[in-house]
């Protein structure tokens, strides 16, 4: 495609983008680079639960084709020989790598990815309605975007849906279908911003377009039906 060719997309694209009455946004690998920093969080509770898990790059990359952290955990207790670990076990075991996280978050070592901060800001000018749509726990939302944007930061979005406030997880389009009720829009009048093939689906599945931000883990995923497809947002800075 010529250097020509590519500015008039990215143009459209914009106005696509900027057309719309709602962004809404996924947090972990969207807003931030959060996985790395999960990851050592669930291995930093395995050690502090006493047993000999390490989740490995390989290991995790393959666990968050599984949506939740109990689930992974659980997922990851199955394919043993001899499952141990209780329903409430794998609870506790979650709030043991909830706490972690927080931590490690609250140190100031997971900003927010290129063009994020922009595109919020540039949402807030026009008058955009903002969104928050995704897996994981409304704890896990506050401790980043408390350091990343402000303790005020729940005032940007107008609808913060979590995994847990749904029946079902991505790839369902339960958070999304959830998001669109309460900011009483259609699918149409939205633009998802997702990084993860079953975010991508679960957007779509609730008819909502979808713009996919590539992250470190799911940057080689099927994006089939995306409107777009960057390495970051600053490649469109609305």
């Amino acid at each position: 495609m010529s250097e020509a060719l590519a500015a008039i997309r990215a143009s459209g694209m914009r106005n696509v983008i900027a057309s719309a009455r709602a962004l809404i946004f996924d947090v972990d690998g969207t807003l931030a680079e959060t996985e790395e920093v999960h990851r050592r969080a669930f291995n930093e509770a395995f050690a502090q639960a006493g047993l000999d898990w390490c989740w490995d790059r390989a290991t995790y990359r393959r666990l968050l084709r599984v949506t939740g952290g109990k689930e992974r955990i659980r997922a990851f207790d199955e394919q043993s020989a001899a499952p141990t670990l209780t329903s409430s076990a794998v609870a506790d075991l979650h709030r043991l790598k909830t706490a972690r996280y927080v931590d490690l978050v609250a140190s100031g070592g997971c900003p927010l990815r290129p063009g994020v901060a922009a595109w919020l800001q540039s949402a807030r000018r026009r008058g955009q309605r903002l969104a928050i749509a995704t897996t994981t726990s409304h704890g896990n939302i506050d401790a980043l975007l408390s350091v990343a944007l402000g303790g005020d930061w729940g005032d940007l979005f107008e609808a913060i849906v979590a995994g847990d406030d749904v029946p079902r997880k991505k790839p369902a389009p339960d958070v999304y279908l959830e998001v669109l009720a309460r900011l009483g829009l259609a699918p149409a009048d939205c633009i998802a911003i997702e990084d993860s093939g079953n975010g991508l689906a679960a957007a779509s599945r609730a008819g909502i377009p979808v713009v996919i931000t590539r992250s470190a883990y799911f940057g080689d995923d099927d994006w089939t039906g995306a409107l777009v497809v960057v390495d970051n947002l600053l490649e469109f800075g609305p």
